[in-house]
C-alpha cells in the first residue's frame, strides 16, 4: 500500500472515529434532548406518546393484525394464550397495486378492507364474532390516541390523494363499514418499534426498550406518565411507551461525508443520526468515499464506474458481503478489481459500519441510563432489523460501547433479536388497549339503572 493510499485511510479513520469520550459526549445530549422533548420544548426527539404502556404477559384471546408497510399488505390472525405465548395462526400477503398506492385515498382504504374481507372467507373464523384489529401503518403519524393519529405526509411512493392530515382509523374503520364488515373493529395503531417492544415483553417483564435497526432506525421505551415536566401525557397507569424518533437525533458531529450526504437527500437537515447509522444510508456513505477514492486515483485505476455515480447502488446488505470475506465490489457491480482494491473496499465498509453500531451503542446507552442511572437491574432490549440481525459483527460492536459505558454491569443489558413486531406485536397492543378499556369501564353495578 503506497504512502498517499495509507495516509487516507487513515484519514478516514479518524473522520469515522468514535471515540469512547465522543460517545459518552453524545450520551449526554441525548438525555438534554430526552428532557426537553419530554417538556414540550424544541427537540430533536419527539417523544411521541403511543398511549399504551407494556403487556403484563397475561393478556389473551384472538386478535387480528393489518400491516401496511409499503407495497406490501399482510393480514395476521394472532392468537395470545395469557401466558407469554403469542403465535400467528394465520397470515395473508397482498401487494398494493401501483394504482391503489397512487389514486384515491378511498380507494386506498377499500383495497385495505377487501384485504380484511378475503382473510375472514378463506380462513373462516368465527363468522359472528367480535374481533378487534390493530393497524400497522409504516408511513410518518401524529398520534393522538391509542386508536387514532393523522397522517403527516406519504413516503415510500405512495401518493393517495385526500389521506393527508385525516386520521387513519377513521379512514379504515369507514372503509370496514362501507365492506359491511362490522365484526371487526380498529382498537389500536401500532408504530413498528412499539411493536417490536411490545411482542419480547409480553414473555419477558424484564424488556424496557425496543430498536429498529434495518433500513431505517428508531427506538422506543416506557416512560413514567408523570416524568414530563408539561404533563403532556395523558396517565394510561405507571407507564406510556415513547416513541423517540431517535434517527433525528442531530447532536452528533459530522463529516465531509455526512455533509455531503445530507445534501443529496430528500430531506437535508433533518434525520441526520439516521444518515450516519441506518442500513438506507451508511451504503450511500460508502459509495462516496468509493467514488472520492477513485477520482483522486487511489483505486481502481480507471474512471469511476458507472455504479459509484448512481445514488443508493450500494446498499448495507452488500457492505455486509465484505464482513464475510466474500467480494463486496463485485456484488455491486464492478468485476474487474484488483486484491488491492478489494481489500481497500471492504476496509471502508468496516469503518462506516463500525460507526454506526458505535453511534447506536451509545445512543441505546442513553436511553438505559435514562430509565436506571446505575444500571441496578436487568434491561432486556429488543431489537430488529437487518443491520442487528444479519450484519457480521455489528452487535458486537454496539455491546463494545457498552462494556465502555458500563464495565461488568454491560451483562445486565441483553441485545435480543426479535421479529415481526409489525404483526405479533401490533396485536398484543390492541390486547393491552382492549383489556384497558375493558377496566374503565363500570362494572353491572356501577350502572346507572335505566329508567323503566
Amino acid at each position: 500500500m503506497n504512502r498517499t493510499l495509507h495516509t487516507y485511510l487513515s484519514n478516514l479513520e479518524d473522520l469515522f472515529s468514535f471515540s469512547p469520550a465522543e460517545a459518552q459526549e453524545a450520551a449526554a445530549r441525548f438525555h438534554e434532548e430526552m428532557r426537553r422533548g419530554l417538556d414540550g420544548q424544541t427537540s430533536s426527539l419527539r417523544m411521541l406518546p403511543s398511549y399504551v404502556g407494556r403487556p403484563t404477559g397475561r393478556e389473551e384471546g384472538r386478535f387480528l393484525a393489518l400491516d401496511l408497510g409499503g407495497t406490501n399488505l399482510r393480514v395476521l390472525a394472532v392468537r395470545l394464550d395469557g401466558r407469554g405465548l403469542a403465535e400467528i395462526t394465520a397470515v395473508n400477503r397482498l401487494t398494493v397495486p401501483e394504482t391503489v398506492m397512487r389514486g384515491p385515498g378511498e380507494a386506498l382504504f377499500d383495497f385495505l378492507a377487501d384485504g380484511v374481507a378475503l382473510f375472514l372467507e378463506e380462513h373462516r373464523l368465527d363468522p359472528g364474532q367480535h374481533r378487534d384489529l390493530a393497524f400497522t401503518f409504516s408511513f410518518p403519524v401524529a398520534q393522538s390516541a391509542v386508536n387514532a393519529g393523522m397522517l403527516l405526509n406519504w413516503t415510500k411512493g405512495f401518493t393517495a390523494s385526500g389521506v393527508a392530515g385525516q386520521n387513519v382509523v377513521a379512514l379504515l374503520s369507514g372503509a370496514l363499514r362501507r365492506k359491511h364488515i362490522d365484526e371487526v373493529s380498529v382498537t389500536a395503531l401500532v408504530n413498528d418499534t412499539v411493536g417490536t417492544l411490545a411482542t419480547k415483553s409480553y414473555a419477558d417483564p424484564s424488556c424496557d426498550m425496543g430498536v429498529i435497526l434495518g433500513t431505517g432506525t428508531n427506538a422506543c421505551y416506557p416512560e413514567k406518565t408523570g416524568r414530563s415536566a408539561k404533563g403532556r401525557f395523558p396517565g394510561t397507569g405507571q407507564e406510556m411507551i415513547l416513541n423517540l424518533e431517535w434517527g433525528n437525533f442531530d447532536k452528533l458531529s459530522t463529516n465531509p461525508y455526512d455533509q455531503t450526504l445530507d445534501r443529496i437527500t430528500f430531506n437535508p437537515g433533518c434525520q441526520r443520526m439516521e444518515k450516519m447509522v441506518s442500513g438506507m444510508y451508511i451504503g450511500e456513505l460508502v459509495r462516496l468515499i468509493l467514488l472520492d477514492m477513485t477520482d483522486r486515483g487511489m483505486l481502481l485505476h480507471q474512471p469511476s464506474p458507472p455504479v459509484l455515480a448512481r445514488e443508493h447502488s450500494i446498499s448495507s446488505e452488500q457492505m455486509s458481503l465484505a464482513a464475510r470475506g466474500e467480494d463486496f465490489l463485485a456484488a455491486v457491480g464492478i468485476l474487474d478489481a484488483s486484491d488491492r482494491d478489494r481489500e481497500v473496499a471492504a476496509h471502508v465498509c468496516r469503518i462506516v459500519s463500525r460507526r454506526s453500531a458505535r453511534i447506536a451503542g451509545a445512543a441505546l446507552a442513553a436511553v438505559v441510563t435514562w430509565m436506571d442511572a446505575s444500571v441496578e437491574k436487568k434491561h432486556t432490549v429488543a431489537m430488529d432489523g437487518s443491520l442487528f440481525e444479519k450484519y457480521p459483527g455489528y452487535p458486537e460492536n454496539m455491546r463494545a460501547v457498552l462494556e465502555e459505558f458500563f464495565s461488568r454491569r454491560a451483562d445486565r443489558i441483553v441485545l435480543c433479536a426479535t421479529s415481526d413486531g409489525s404483526g405479533i406485536g401490533a396485536a398484543i397492543v390492541a390486547a393491552v388497549a382492549s383489556s384497558r378499556q375493558r377496566a374503565k369501564q363500570p362494572s353491572p353495578r356501577q350502572q346507572t339503572p335505566k329508567n323503566r
